[in-house]
């Protein structure tokens, strides 16, 4: 097979680095600007940075594209368009000769919590653009370009063609369609009824009042759709046709009823022209993509990573709502809501690698809506604790149970180790101050409150669920001892570096020194106490201390026995295995090191023959739509790549064999540290480290072939201490870099790999 890669060489030689911008994010705003030193050091050396410019990045990126030759017929085979906010997918309207254009949002969703969160604090359906064509369709010719985030091509029917390109920024859905031959270009609107897609799989609760029909109204030439809501509440859709131009708003209101027809209105009377709106988006799309970058030798998996930035950024920005099942894309399904219990996590982990802080919802969802949370808790608890239950609205909306009845408790906490995570690749003392340490205490004050001795001694905790595993312990469960033990470790870190002498120190270190240790058996890790795991199980929830908490973890030998036979036996009773089942083995295989038995477990969730695949534009279905596992792959070629736990950032930890050649720039880590480096050959070449915030710096290189140089940017060796086992300390001062190499100095290019493995493009190709 022809790489898709090979015309790539011109384009990418010889260009120099040029400086990243600035993105705000929900931890502050960070330079991220590569290859800079510390003001009036003179760089001895500097990275050659072949992807700097705008026609190497288009170059590259355009190798990524997904491409469509046939006309897609459901939503997991189209094109998709996002803002974070309006999201759009693109396939055949279902019966008809014309193409749909969804039109959803992920801030519209019911208020009603009285029915929960599968009717009464939903996700709303909105609607649906279509184009319908005057002749028959008999073919597509569409590219969905990720460094415009935008889709362009043809429309072939028996009468003509129809040209179309469209994008979705700042809450505008743009379309610019043109008509030849005998064609011509005609847009329908269709609303769709706010009821619940959970319809698909059940009938309302009782007392359950369906929302009043929608009313239209025209001001000028904008259409609107104005729905009311019985929760209190509004969503307009406003749309106008000028020229070959379509633009559409959507617009949502709570408790107001009237401020989203006001809003969507006037959004669109002051948008500017599709070209104006263009040059916008693609300007902070290009800045968006220059953040980090990757490449590896397989093709289709390179490509597949570049598509979940695409998509995570078209899914999320901070201080938006954070991800639902399906992010904004909604579609019928049995989870019109938040799941946290693994959903939520999976979506984001990928944003700290890849150095997109920018678009962590979920941080910032936590620390819009801590008073909700609070309200979570039953009533003799709120005094001190917080938490959420297993399925909410954006706004956190949702009751928890009680430990002892068999509740799902330790969701809040897991989520908190999201955050916690954003603030250690940021080290932003706010986002630790005000959210984390705060929310994390409530969380784990919730807990204290069940804790009990028993006869040996040790604290236990009364019957809790282990997420999506079917019996539930009648006490110690894994999942949430797992949770605390990294809850109170975490606050006893947290309250150092704040300086804050808590008066409940003594009790997580008592918490520490007599929780109960983690039912074991034969077979590794129960379930919980007295239940051991006996039934295949799709969620790696009981082994959440292994991964991604690391609270057990390879680098403890007397543990690596039991880690492996409970990952061996997770997989080894077969039938509720799904596609986050792989890609959650890849990285607990990558911890281990072993980059080929991870790439395996990776590439089982792209094999078309397993029950649950990822599906032709990379999106992901069971039920219904679920959004988390494809991002949490790319999570897995993460850690395959660059992993940041315990203190110890690990280059190249466990690349496939048959990977010679890997390049990572600016791949962000604990302690908020931007990691370069270069694989050729089989053979790491060189690490470059720029530290942005002054924290120690201990480093597993993976470099051979003689002793380390180490040296700063100011052309100085940098002060070392080996640590054994590939692992060197490193002094780093902020704003400082070093760069680590064995022997000569190689050349220091930052570049695409050729592909060893070719793939087609992802799409219908």
């Amino acid at each position: 097979m022809t790489s898709r890669r090979t015309v790539l060489g011109s384009a990418l030689g010889g260009t120099a680095i040029a400086a990243l911008p600035s993105v705000a994010h929900a931890a502050g705003t960070v330079d991220a600007d590569a290859g800079a030193t510390a003001p009036g050091v003179r760089a001895p050396w500097k990275l050659r940075n072949r992807v700097a410019s705008d026609g190497a990045w288009s170059a590259f990126l355009r190798g990524q594209d997904l491409v469509w030759r046939q006309l897609p017929k459901l939503w997991h085979e189209g094109p998709f368009l996002g803002d974070g906010r309006l999201g759009s997918m693109v396939y055949q309207e279902p019966g008809a000769n014309s193409v749909r254009f969804t039109v959803q949002h992920g801030e519209v969703q019911d208020h009603r919590p009285e029915f929960g969160s599968g009717w009464g604090t939903c996700r709303l359906p909105v609607g649906h653009l279509t184009l319908d064509p005057v002749g028959t369709i008999t073919a597509v010719d569409w590219r969905l370009s990720l460094w415009n985030a935008e889709l362009t091509g043809t429309v072939t029917t028996d009468k003509g063609v129809l040209k179309l390109s469209a994008l979705i920024h700042d809450g505008i859905f743009a379309a610019r369609v043109t008509a030849s031959g005998d064609e011509e270009v005609h847009w329908t609107f269709h609303p769709e009824e706010a009821l619940s897609p959970r319809k698909i799989s059940e009938a309302p609760p009782a007392g359950y009042v369906p929302n009043p029909a929608w009313t239209t109204r025209s001001t000028g030439d904008v259409q609107q759709v104005l729905q009311p809501l019985v929760g209190g509440g509004q969503t307009a859709t406003a749309h106008r046709r000028t020229g070959d131009t379509l633009l559409l708003n959507v617009s949502h209101s709570f408790p107001s009823d009237t401020r989203a027809a006001t809003d969507s209105l006037r959004k669109i009377q002051r948008a500017g022209t599709y070209n104006a709106l263009r040059k916008q988006h693609t300007g902070w799309w290009q800045a968006f993509y220059r953040r980090s970058f990757v490449s590896v030798p397989d093709e289709r998996l390179q490509s597949f990573h570049w598509i979940q930035l695409y998509k995570v950024a078209s899914a999320s920005r901070a201080g938006g709502p954070v991800m639902a099942t399906c992010g904004p894309w909604l579609e019928p399904t049995p989870w019109p809501a938040v799941w946290w219990n693994l959903n939520l996590q999976l979506e984001y982990w990928l944003i700290h690698g890849s150095n997109h802080l920018e678009l962590d919802a979920l941080a910032t969802t936590l620390r819009q809506n801590q008073e909700q949370l609070t309200a979570n808790v039953p009533a003799a608890y709120r005094a001190d604790s917080a938490g959420v239950g297993r399925s909410s609205d954006m706004f956190a909306t949702r009751g928890v149970g009680t430990p002892g009845s068999g509740a799902e408790v330790g969701d809040l906490t897991w989520a908190l180790h999201n955050a916690w995570l954003s603030y250690r690749h940021s080290m932003d003392e706010s986002l630790l101050r005000d959210t984390v340490f705060p929310l994390l205490r409530r969380a784990i004050n919730y807990y204290l409150h069940f804790l009990q001795p028993g006869d040996d001694g040790k604290l236990h905790l009364p019957s809790t669920l282990s997420p999506e595993y079917p019996v539930v312990p009648p006490r110690d469960t894994n999942y949430d001892l797992s949770l605390i033990r990294w809850g109170c470790t975490t606050l006893l870190e947290a309250s150092a570096r704040l300086k804050i002498d808590d008066p409940l120190k003594q009790r997580w270190q008592e918490v520490l020194a007599k929780l109960t240790p983690y039912p074991v058996d034969d077979n590794g890790f129960m379930i919980g106490g007295d239940t051991p795991y006996a039934q295949s199980h799709r969620h790696y929830s009981h082994m959440l201390m292994v991964y991604p908490l690391y609270l057990v973890n390879w680098d403890q030998p007397e543990q690596r026995e039991l880690i492996e036979k409970s990952v061996v036996r997770w997989h080894a009773l077969t039938g509720a295995h799904r596609g986050y089942s792989y890609t959650g083995a890849a990285s607990l295989y990558a911890m281990m090191g072993r980059g080929d038995t991870a790439l395996t477990y990776l590439k089982k969730f792209f094999d078309p023959t397993t029950r649950y695949p990822c599906r032709a534009n990379t999106h992901y279905t069971e039920a219904g739509p679920v959004i988390e596992t494809p991002l949490s792959a790319s999570q897995s070629l993460h850690d395959m790549l660059c992993q940041s736990w315990g203190g110890v950032i690990r280059v190249f930890p466990a690349v496939p064999g048959a990977w010679a050649d890997v390049t990572l720039h600016d791949f962000r880590t604990q302690g908020a540290f931007l990691v370069s480096a270069v694989r050729a050959d089989g053979a790491t070449r060189f690490v470059r480290v720029r530290s942005l915030a002054g924290e120690p710096l201990v480093i597993r290189h993976s470099l051979s072939g003689g002793p380390v140089t180490a040296v700063l940017d100011d052309g100085t060796p940098a002060r070392t201490r080996a640590k054994g086992d590939g692992t060197l300390a490193v002094e780093l001062a902020k704003n400082r870099e070093v760069l680590l190499y064995t022997g000569a100095r190689p050349a220091l290019d930052i570049a695409p790999v050729s592909p060893s493995e070719p793939g087609e493009p992802w799409g219908l190709p």
